[in-house]
């Protein structure tokens, strides 16, 4: 086994050698043969979600190899005590083996919590105004005045919008396109004036007497009438990036959607149903997070600056 520049024979490693993996790992391709010398300001070759998946390859191996008669897989792992699970996720029988202690790797790398990537009021408008078709136009205002998946606007069928009520809803189902809804049950999202406005301009002036369930076809490239796959979204997110000069993603919608939503003050659990998370959990812990300028504002709006009886 090539480990961190050195040959091992892989029976022989023990834990020391895989904290020297990792630090191997997180170092740039020129410093791990030691051609050059980093400085530790410069930032890690691999970031830690990568090097923990490499070190998950490499417990797998060594667990395979104890299954098979190889007594090495107590290197790479330990025992926590049984119901210290800390995620959701339950391995097969679960419920069978949950009063026993379950395995983990000995050795990993903290990852950090990533915000979620938003976009500016600006360059969602130029992505919006660099869509030349209503069709293109419509998708992204959706998914920005929403907050749904893409995958979720795919699936969008007539019946699913509500003029009159001014609301669209997220049905669960079986989509031609393979476009799904994450979330298991149905939910109703309300919706702006202007949305509805576009929907119906792109109905009259491109969509015409087409005869398809779907919200989103393809008009201009066959099968026509076909529903638009997960493929020609990403296409169109290309194009998008070449004629804004912003890359962005259309999950970034659903961050901005989120995140407006939590600065207005609603609510945590209103904003959990909006996005159709399951727990509200999932919503504090993924958007429920403060920025300087965000923290600031609330003090501000209390007069903590202003009303201090204390001179300083």
């Amino acid at each position: 086994m090539f480990l961190a520049g050195r040959t091992l024979d892989w029976r022989e490693v023990r834990l020391e050698d895989v904290g020297e993996f990792v630090a191997w790992l997180r170092l740039s391709p020129a410093a791990r043969d030691g051609r050059v010398s980093v400085l530790p300001s410069v930032m890690s070759h691999c970031g830690p979600a990568t090097v923990n998946r490499k070190l998950s390859a490499v417990s797998a191996f060594y667990q395979h190899a104890a299954r098979h008669g190889v007594d090495l897989g107590e290197l790479l792992t330990s025992w926590q005590p049984a119901g210290r699970r800390g995620t959701s996720w339950r391995p097969f029988l679960h419920h069978i083996s949950k009063s026993q202690p379950a395995a983990r790797r000995v050795i990993g790398v903290k990852v950090p919590r990533k915000h979620p990537r938003i976009l500016s009021a600006a360059e969602m408008q130029a992505i919006l105004d660099a869509c030349d078709r209503l069709r293109d136009r419509l998708l992204f205002a959706v998914l920005h005045d929403t907050g749904m998946r893409i995958g979720e606007a795919l699936g969008l069928r007539h019946e699913d919008w509500a003029a009159a009520e001014r609301t669209v809803a997220v049905v669960p189902r079986i989509n031609d396109n393979g476009a799904r809804a994450k979330s298991a049950q149905p939910r109703s999202i309300p919706t702006s004036a202007g949305l509805v406005r576009l929907y119906a301009d792109y109905l009259h002036g491109e969509y015409g007497d087409l005869d398809s369930d779907y919200v989103f076809v393809n008009l201009w490239a066959e099968p026509r009438g076909h529903p638009l796959t997960y493929a020609a979204a990403y296409e169109l997110v290309k194009r998008l990036r070449r004629r804004t000069g912003v890359d962005f993603d259309p999950h970034w919608c659903r961050h901005i959607y989120a995140t407006g939503l939590l600065r207005a003050g609603t609510p945590v659990e209103v904003v959990s149903k909006l996005l159709g998370h399951a727990s509200v959990t999932t919503t504090v812990e993924v958007y429920g997070h403060l920025s300087v300028a965000d923290a600031r504002q609330v003090l501000e709006q209390a007069g903590w600056f202003t009303g201090s009886a204390v001179q300083l």
